[in-house]
């Protein structure tokens, strides 16, 4: 008897050190699944601008790195997407600066869209350009160990860097083998480096292998502003630009419909394609939504809006799936839409 109490007791410890285990241990994986489809109204404030019969919505996609448990499930579970832990957040970056990439991404598209809502509404906006930042630098290319997350570039080979662009389109017009000379600051300190543009991962495009968000300065009236939290990445863009424009104009663009949608938007208003678009329709549907924008990537096959298309009919939802390639598709739609 005593004998069964104690082999009893092993089977109970041994099966709680397994679920503890299965729970806590960190497996070289990351898992996607559907996250949230939050109203933007809490998020997103314009001065002085009334609330909506409607609501913009905000889709997101849960992520992090699996425990044994979660790993399992993700195997099971629809819509639940498993990715090598190396694919997501590269060598040699930690998860801390991956998680501040994100937010510095989920910053440059407030900016984006806040430029292009108040450019269609025709309100008072003045962008100063100071120079771009690193997001990240890729192990094993030649700005690793020389470049730092959070750098600001102001100039190369002597030419003024505004944005982005300006750095990427020079890099991309010169040789593989030539050398480059950066402008940088860091900690208040002015720094130069050389750098020996080198073919990108799987191409023959020269570069560094650095990411870049542009420094803006970007003054609104009325104010607008964001609290949007630890939500990361850019593919809030189009939402939120849809959300700014209809606080700034005095007629409801909502109608009273609850809409959803996705998609980076940059400072032209054009929309592009983002990640896990299967797992924000899902989200979205759970939420209730009516309207869904997906990025159009200009008709492609295997466009986002496709890929949303086909999950909405697999979970037979009744939400519209519509396909933008701008800010404006997404706007006139939703101006010529019948009010609820």
């Amino acid at each position: 008897m005593k004998q069964n109490k104690c082999y009893i007791l092993f089977v109970i410890l041994l099966l709680l050190i397994v679920f503890c285990f299965s729970g806590v241990y960190r497996m070289p994986y990351y898992v996607y699944k559907p996250g949230a489809a939050d109203a933007l109204d809490p998020i997103v404030s314009v001065e002085g601008s009334d609330k909506s019969e409607g609501d913009m919505h905000l889709v997101t996609v849960r992520g992090g790195q699996a425990t044994p448990f979660q790993y399992v499930m993700a195997k099971i579970l629809p819509y639940h997407q498993i990715e090598k832990l190396e694919d997501v957040i590269p060598e040699g970056i930690s998860e801390e600066e991956y998680t501040q990439a994100q937010l510095m991404q989920m910053e440059s598209s407030q900016e984006a869209s806040t430029v292009v809502a108040y450019k269609a509404a025709g309100a008072d906006l003045q962008i100063d350009y100071k120079g771009v930042y690193v997001v990240s630098v890729v192990k094993g290319l030649p700005a690793d160990g020389q470049l730092k997350q959070g750098d600001l570039i102001t100039a190369v080979d002597g030419q003024e860097v505004k944005e982005a662009a300006d750095l990427t389109d020079y890099v991309t017009s010169k040789k593989i083998g030539d050398t480059i000379t950066l402008q940088i600051e860091r900690d208040d300190e002015q720094l130069e480096k050389k750098l020996k543009l080198q073919a990108l991962p799987d191409t023959q495009i020269p570069g560094i292998g650095i990411t870049l968000v542009t420094d803006r300065d970007v003054t609104e009236d009325p104010k607008v502003t964001f609290s949007s939290g630890q939500i990361g990445g850019p593919s809030a863009g189009l939402m939120f630009s849809l959300e700014i424009y209809d606080q700034l104009e005095e007629e409801d663009l909502t109608k009273g419909y609850q809409i959803c949608g996705t998609g980076e938007v940059d400072y032209e208003g054009n929309v592009g394609r983002i990640g896990g678009i299967d797992k924000k329709v899902v989200a979205a549907d759970k939420e209730g939504c009516d309207i869904f924008f997906a990025p159009n990537e200009q008709g492609a096959e295997d466009s986002n809006f496709e890929v949303a298309k086909q999950t909405a009919e697999d979970i037979g939802t009744d939400m519209k799936i519509i396909p933008v390639d701008t800010f404006e598709d997404a706007k006139d739609y939703l101006e010529q839409m019948p009010a609820k």
